[in-house]
């Protein structure tokens, strides 16, 4: 199989996760900060291990403020359920993933909170100013993707978390598809909650991901159980990361997490994002002299991650990602990517878009044998 998918789930692996997942599965399994012996302490050191490099990694004020969670989804529902009251205003961005669109929609539905979206431009990409235009007096929360799941677009988030903080509003970034392959700096960047995934660019297992909940937050539990280290108090312990990690962690999964981080600190950011673009390049290139084809998002690779959006004019995306499965063993993503707004901007709903996002272990002759077989496809 040649695997291009790699934004929905980073595949393959590198060796040394495999390697992580299988020594700490025979060796050190027990359940971190629930007991004295010697492997929960070892399980608990992991966990502890892993916010130190996160923290690092992501320029965050402590360890401490690094909550794991099950993904990117679990961690964006966190934040927003978990800071906005009755009567506040948010403003997002046609550009989301379900996963921040869905939680915010269903609590305007219920008349929690008022909601503004703000479109971006042809390119994906958000203006600023259109974003501070937004700006109500009730206006508690901005909440935005770093990088388009769709269009691959990179956006200003500096600017913009320098404009929400001035106006003393709460940043959410929602950082799926950059957090690996691109910097985050959160204190930079003025975030305030950071989401992020661990099965993407990380290059970690599925089921881990994290929040950063940075000094100026409140973040009210939506779960409350064990934590290991305080069982008296009647509910949830308020320190950080208790508040929010009740019941027991996916040390496995964090085990793993960590070393996938240690293979993009070894490869580095720039490394990754540079051949991961490079192999889009090649692909955009090619497509641009195919006939029906239209390619979307930013022309500039310095703005974009490693993913390509297109369609072909006789034949819709669904059919066209089927094909390649079934006939060329040659695994996409085709249809709305769990981001209709952008689409429907588009005007790509409802079929939406084939998406070919490389990873850092895709070869050029891959995306050549991608090439190849939409030329046998369509007949270009």
């Amino acid at each position: 199989m040649t695997y291009l998918d790699n934004a929905a789930t980073s595949f393959p692996k590198p060796e040394g996760v495999y390697a992580a997942l299988d020594r700490f599965a025979r060796t050190t399994l027990a359940n971190p900060g629930r007991s004295g012996h010697r492997m929960a302490q070892a399980a608990e050191h992991t966990v502890a291990d892993a916010r130190h490099r996160l923290n690092r990694f992501f320029n965050g004020r402590s360890p401490e403020r690094f909550v794991f969670t099950l993904n990117a989804t679990d961690a964006l529902n966190m934040a927003v359920k978990g800071v906005l009251k009755p009567g506040d205003h948010v403003v997002t961005s046609d550009l989301e993933h379900n996963s921040v669109s869905r939680p915010l929609v269903a609590l305007a539905e219920a008349g929690v909170i008022t909601l503004t979206r703000v479109a971006a431009d042809r390119t994906g990409t958000l203006d600023p100013d259109a974003v501070k235009a937004a700006f109500t007096p009730a206006t508690r929360l901005v909440a935005l993707t770093h990088a388009s799941n769709v269009l691959g677009t990179v956006q200003p988030v500096a600017e913009i978390g320098r404009l929400v903080r001035e106006r003393d509003a709460l940043f959410l970034v929602d950082a799926a598809q950059t957090a690996g392959v691109i910097p985050v700096d959160v204190q930079a960047m003025c975030i305030d909650l950071l989401a992020f995934p661990g099965h993407k660019s990380l290059l970690g297992p599925t089921g881990t991901g994290g929040l950063y909940a940075g000094p100026r937050t409140a973040v009210k539990p939506w779960r409350e159980g064990g934590t290991g280290g305080d069982s008296l108090t009647p509910t949830q312990p308020a320190e950080f990361p208790h508040l929010l990690e009740g019941g027991t962690p996916n040390v496995l999964g964090i085990a793993g997490l960590v070393a996938g981080l240690d293979f993009v600190e070894e490869r580095g950011l720039a490394a990754i994002h540079r051949h991961e673009v490079e192999l889009c390049d090649r692909l955009w290139a090619a497509l641009l002299e195919m006939p029906g084809f239209e390619v979307f998002g930013h022309a500039d690779p310095a703005r974009r991650v490693g993913a390509v959006s297109f369609r072909h004019a006789d034949i819709p995306a669904p059919d066209l990602g089927g094909i390649l499965d079934a006939s060329f063993e040659i695994a996409v993503r085709a249809g709305l990517h769990c981001s209709p707004y952008v689409h429907k901007a588009l005007g790509t709903a409802p079929d939406g878009l084939v998406r070919v996002s490389p990873g850092p272990f895709t070869t050029e002759a891959e995306i050549d044998r991608l090439i190849e077989a939409l030329r046998e496809v369509t007949g270009a």
